[in-house]
């Protein structure tokens, strides 16, 4: 093993022994009996092995690197600079949002395989030490509040209803019970019963008390993080750090303008194919309040969905080369968090292939779920999108680890939102308004770009972010007020699709103008994926080195 090579092995231990839920996400069982220590000091720590790794890089010589070992090295680099720069805008003191955090660890049961004593065991051990868990994330929010980083008061709104989810009275009621349902071993079951009653039930209570006392009056009644303390860098950060480009707020914005603009004339082109005779406002109005492209029912819901990824499976093959062997299912969204976030997400599979990835659809108010637009969602969060991509990526064992599961935002969700538009070549818009509905996701992610940008840089309210997105898409005003609230939660992130999707579009127009009859769209696929997650900068170069080869 050479020497860049060791490095990486050895970041990646630290990483898994510092971080043991996302070592557990990953299938490695080796830290499955704890929590990662969310101290100050040790958050501290975390960041001086960042700049010790950098320095230990710096001092390898890139110059006779095989050009494989030179990717690894340029991408090591910028992920520990920008995790350094990160690390300076202290967004670990805002540990929790609607959509994620310390009132929703139960769902990691979803993620754990519990197929011997030591497995439960082991979730026994980390129940049993939550209650330090707990005090951690608690103070690293008061010191939010101290420093004025705290979230806006509608996103800190939703969480208390999460929270108090967790209170169960009945032990054997909590998810964190839930492994124990299917357990005959009668001394786990009680030991697993006595954490929960013992602590991890109080550690909620702890939780409760200090949001209701403490941090919701702490919370800024408006919304943006332009209201931070160091506002403006934090957001020119997240911008840089998610779309992994160098755009202003500004040009962001623009480039959303223009977007929401091409996706307009799109739509009413599709419109005109319908037999629909106002405008395309009065359409958005049409297919918003038409009960007939709705579900009925969760099971309608949840069979339509699967039926649907059994239809786009067999279609792989003409469009990709190579295909991944880790399989995925179609599964509910936990009830415990349905209400407060979107119409779907995807889990990744363990590294070794022992769990697989999961598409996670949300039945939660069916009647508010389109069916028009499913083939859009599937292909973006299943097939050929963030399931083909990931599991591909966890495949490529000859790249090192820290590539295998890597997440540059822009290029793993530029992709998916390529994906969908895929749907066109295989035929799955074969109506005026399954075709709306793709335009209808692709609009979503242009709109992101200006409300997003809108209400943290330009300083937009609320009100004005839902109003542009209800003037400009057919979703359900749910919908979009979830989608609202979650961009001024989780400022930046929601950049990286429109962004990324641009570039994957823009590399393969390019590709196929330079090579002509040249042109393989699977080949192309190829060079796309199989070298994991990159930076767009990364991803262009490896397209041109791959037009001039």
């Amino acid at each position: 093993m050479t020497v860049l090579h060791k490095l990486f092995k050895e970041d990646w231990e630290y990483r898994m022994r510092s971080r043991p839920v996302w070592a557990s996400y990953l299938g490695d069982k080796r830290y499955n009996d704890r929590w990662s220590d969310e101290s100050f000091p040790a958050i501290e720590a975390r960041n001086q092995h960042r700049v010790n790794m950098l320095a230990k890089l710096s001092a390898i010589d890139r110059g006779p690197l095989a050009k494989q070992d030179r990717l690894s090295y340029d991408l090591f680099k910028e992920e520990l600079e920008s995790d350094i720069e990160g690390h300076a805008i202290r967004w670990h003191l805002i540990p929790i949002d609607m959509r994620s955090g310390i009132q929703t660890t139960d769902t990691l049961v979803e993620s754990l395989p519990f197929e011997g004593k030591k497995d439960y065991e082991d979730w026994i051990a980390r129940m049993q030490t939550f209650g330090v868990l707990m005090d951690q994330t608690i103070e690293k929010m008061r010191e939010g509040i101290r420093a004025g980083m705290v979230q806006p008061r509608i996103v800190a709104d939703r969480i208390p209803n999460q929270i108090h989810k967790q209170l169960h009275s009945d032990p054997t009621e909590s998810g964190f019970y839930k492994p124990f349902l299917k357990s005959d071993d009668a001394a786990l079951c009680r030991a697993a019963a006595a954490a929960i009653q013992g602590v991890v039930v109080p550690a909620y209570q702890r939780l409760d008390a200090f949001f209701e006392t403490d941090y919701l009056p702490a919370t800024y009644p408006s919304v943006g993080v332009w209201q931070f303390p160091n506002g403006e860098e934090a957001y020119r950060y997240f911008v840089k750090s998610y779309t992994s480009t160098n755009y202003t707020p500004d040009e962001v914005h623009q480039i959303g303008l223009d977007e929401v603009a091409r996706i307009r004339a799109e739509m009413e082109k599709v419109m005109r194919r319908t037999d629909f005779t106002g405008t395309l406002d009065g359409f958005f109005n049409h297919v918003r309040d038409n009960k007939a492209l709705y579900f009925t029912s969760a099971d309608e819901l949840l069979t339509y969905t699967r039926a649907l990824c059994k239809q786009i499976d067999p279609l792989l093959s003409k469009y990709f080369r190579t295909l991944p062997r880790i399989p995925y299912g179609v599964v509910p969204i936990p009830d415990s968090i349905a209400p407060d976030t979107t119409a779907a997400y995807y889990s990744p599979p363990a590294a070794d292939g022992s769990r697989a990835g999961n598409y996670y659809i949300n039945l939660y108010m069916p009647e508010t779920r389109m069916r028009h637009e499913m083939p859009a969602l599937t292909m973006h969060e299943a097939v050929p999108g963030h399931h083909l991509q990931i599991a591909l990526a966890t495949e490529l064992t000859d790249l090192p680890d820290f590539r295998r599961h890597g997440h540059w935002t822009s290029y793993v969700e530029g992709w998916a939102l390529y994906s969908e538009s895929l749907g066109e070549e295989m035929g799955l818009y074969d109506d005026p308004y399954t075709k709306f509905g793709q335009l209808t996701f692709e609009m979503w992610r242009a709109i992101r770009l200006v409300v997003d940008t809108g209400m943290h840089w330009l300083r937009w309210d609320r009100q004005k972010a839902i109003d542009y997105f209800l003037q400009n898409s057919g979703r359900p005003d749910h919908d979009v007020i979830n989608e609202v609230d979650r961009y001024i939660g989780w400022p930046g992130q929601a950049l990286a699709y429109k962004i990324g999707e641009i570039k994957v579009w823009q590399l393969r127009r390019k590709a196929e103008k330079a090579l002509g009859d040249r042109f393989s769209l699977r080949d192309f696929h190829d060079v796309v994926l199989l070298n994991g997650a990159v930076p767009l900068s990364v991803l262009e170069n490896l397209v041109d080195d791959w037009i001039s080869s």
